[in-house]
């Protein structure tokens, strides 16, 4: 059996103000809105992508509602990062009234 890492469970409420967040959503979630300064990469192509990530900083791992993010928190953790999952997702961080960008200026619609 492989010894599989878990991984922190954070809500969005307690993501540290300036984190490193990695926004895993499909490009249409994305553009609806998302975190100010997060690094957006789909979970499909993070395989692929993964070393765009720095390795030196804690990694906070967001999708819609804490599902995607887990599993790819828990694949980061297990390659060697220090990855928590957002547990509620961008509903908890729309909830807790956290800063969101979108790109075409309508309100956010989780």
């Amino acid at each position: 059996m492989t010894n599989v890492p878990q991984v922190p469970q954070i809500p969005a409420r307690e993501v540290p103000p300036g984190a490193y967040l990695l926004d895993v959503r499909e490009p249409e979630e994305w553009a609806a809105g998302h975190a100010p300064g997060a690094v957006h990469i789909p979970l499909g192509e993070l395989g692929a992508r993964y070393t765009e990530l720095d390795t030196g900083r804690p990694l906070f791992v967001v999708c819609r509602s804490g599902h995607r993010s887990g599993y790819a928190a828990q694949a980061l953790a297990g390659a060697g990062w220090d990855a928590s999952n957002v547990s509620d997702g961008m509903f908890g961080w729309q909830a807790a009234g956290l800063p969101m960008t979108c790109e075409s200026g309508q309100p956010y619609v989780a």
